[in-house]
C-alpha cells in the first residue's frame, strides 16, 4: 500500500507529459496565426531564472526516488519547497505571468481551445480551489490533462515545470517542489465564448 501511494506522488504530477506530440499524421496542415512576438521570449527568460535558481537550491536536498515510505518523498519536497520560499520572500502573482504576457496566453488558448480540447482538461481537473502564490498544491487534488495541442501552442517548460489548469485557471507549476509558481486568475474562455477584450 505504502509502495502504490509513493508511486501516485511520484507519478501523478509529471503523469501527462508536458512536451507535444507531433502532428505529422494530418492530411491538411494546420496554421495558426503566431501570437506571442517578444512575449515568449520575456516568458522564458523568467522561467529559466527560476529553473537555475532552483538547480542551485537542490544542491544538498535528498534526490527524490522511488521509495516504499511516502514520507521520504514528501520530506524532499518540502525541503525544497522551503528553499524557494525563501529564496523568493517576495513571490506573487505576475512574477511570470506579467499582464501582457497573461493576455498574450489568453490569446493562443483562445485561439486552440475547443470543446474536445477543454473536455480532455476536464477530465481530471480539480476545479477552482484557493491557490497561494509560493504555496503547495493541495494533497489529494488530480493534476489535470493538458492536451498535446494546447501544449504546442505555449512555450515551451524546463523539466519539471508545469502547466496545468484548476477549472479555467491556468497555473505554471514546480512538481519537483509541488510549488505553485503563478497563475493566470481571470478564467480561459472557450472558442465559442469569445469576448471582445480579446
Amino acid at each position: 500500500m505504502l509502495l502504490a501511494f509513493a508511486l501516485i506522488v511520484l507519478v501523478l504530477p509529471a503523469g501527462y507529459a508536458q512536451a507535444p506530440n507531433s502532428h505529422g499524421d494530418r492530411e491538411t496542415p494546420h496554421f495558426r496565426v503566431d501570437v506571442w512576438g517578444d512575449v515568449a521570449a520575456d516568458f522564458s527568460t523568467r522561467v529559466s531564472s527560476y529553473f537555475e535558481l532552483r538547480k542551485e537550491l537542490e544542491k544538498g536536498v535528498p534526490a527524490l526516488q522511488v521509495t516504499n515510505d511516502p514520507a521520504e518523498i514528501w520530506g524532499a519536497m518540502r525541503a525544497l519547497a522551503e528553499r524557494i520560499r525563501k529564496a523568493r520572500p517576495k513571490a506573487k502573482q505576475g512574477d511570470f505571468f506579467t499582464p501582457p504576457i497573461a493576455a498574450t496566453f489568453r490569446k493562443a488558448l483562445l485561439l486552440e481551445m475547443d470543446a474536445n480540447s477543454w473536455a480532455a482538461v476536464m477530465d481530471d481537473n480539480p476545479g477552482k480551489f484557493a491557490v497561494r502564490i509560493n504555496g503547495s498544491y493541495q494533497g489529494g487534488k488530480p493534476f489535470s490533462t493538458v492536451p498535446p495541442t494546447i501544449l504546442a501552442v505555449l512555450p515551451k517548460l524546463p523539466d519539471d515545470i508545469q502547466y496545468r489548469f484548476l477549472g479555467r485557471q491556468l497555473i505554471l507549476f514546480d512538481a519537483r517542489a509541488n510549488v505553485i509558481l503563478d497563475r493566470i486568475r481571470h478564467e480561459i474562455p472557450l472558442q465559442e465564448q469569445r469576448q471582445s477584450d480579446y
